[in-house]
């Protein structure tokens, strides 16, 4: 199992956070990526990485609530950290109209601007979108050629928001909200839609912590050893064994974020 999107950097794993990628290598995850989102959380999580080579790799760049932040070298910040080896895509990146901490034009400059790099710099894009897909998507469009992948992170959007990202070749990251039962229903009956050559699977830990569990966690701190929680789920709305979801979606991410075999 390979998980493609842990915020391990959040402070909410300050106090356990090596004793938690202990719990995940026994839970069977063979690698992780750790989340970027913002300049300073983009360093600490290749910094985190360095410590657990061939194991935590991550990402750099701006998610959309801090785009109003970012300084005017910010774009050189993101380039450099890109030439860390445990570096493997650009973002978290990408649009978010339905809490606009950020001001949605400044959200739209500074998305475009990581695009741009991702496509200089041939890595993948790791995308946010929430409530502005057909923005996001028009900003997205001029690159589908020239960026080497993109993943659509967490996602949970429509039929033809889904069909749309399918026809364009992008990834598509499955996170617990599929075990959801109350927000996840329209997502679990898209999940078949997805072609296997296309799935990842992630925990967006510490959130989005899979209902399914049981019993249920004390604490609704979501972690990357739960992340077989999710695969359940996937594999029993595509009606194929765990097995093969393992497979296949460790493959992809491996394939996109140039991973290298884990042992």
């Amino acid at each position: 199992m390979i998980d493609i999107g842990v915020n391990l950097t959040n402070a909410r794993f300050d106090k356990d956070r090596d004793a938690l990628i202990v719990r995940a290598k026994s839970a069977g995850i063979k690698a992780m990526l750790v989340t970027g989102t913002n300049i300073s959380e983009s360093h600490k999580a290749a910094l985190l990485s360095e410590q657990y080579p061939d194991y935590l790799y991550s990402t750099a760049g701006v998610h959309p609530h801090d785009a109003d932040n970012v300084s005017d070298t910010y774009l050189e910040e993101i380039r450099a950290l890109a030439e860390n080896k445990a570096v493997k895509a650009i973002g978290e990146c990408g649009l978010d109209f339905n809490r606009n901490f950020s001001a949605p034009k400044q959200q739209e400059k500074v998305f475009a601007e990581q695009i741009s790099l991702a496509a200089e710099l041939q890595l993948p894009l790791f995308l946010h979108q929430r409530d502005a897909f057909s923005a996001w998507f028009q900003l997205l469009s001029p690159y589908l050629n020239s960026v080497p992948a993109m993943v659509s992170h967490c996602f949970t959007g429509n039929g033809d928001e889904l069909d749309q990202c399918l026809s364009a070749g992008m990834y598509i990251g499955i996170t617990g909200w599929v075990c959801d039962e109350r927000r996840g229903k329209s997502l679990q009956a898209l999940i078949p839609s997805i072609p296997l050559s296309r799935l990842m699977i992630e925990t967006d830990a510490p959130y989005l912590t899979p209902r399914t569990i049981r019993p249920k966690p004390k604490s609704s701190r979501n972690e990357p050893s739960y992340l077989p929680h999710v695969i359940e789920k996937v594999a029993e709305l595509y009606q194929c064994s765990i097995d093969e979801i393992i497979k296949v979606s460790s493959e992809n991410a491996r394939k996109v974020f140039n991973l290298g075999e884990q042992k």
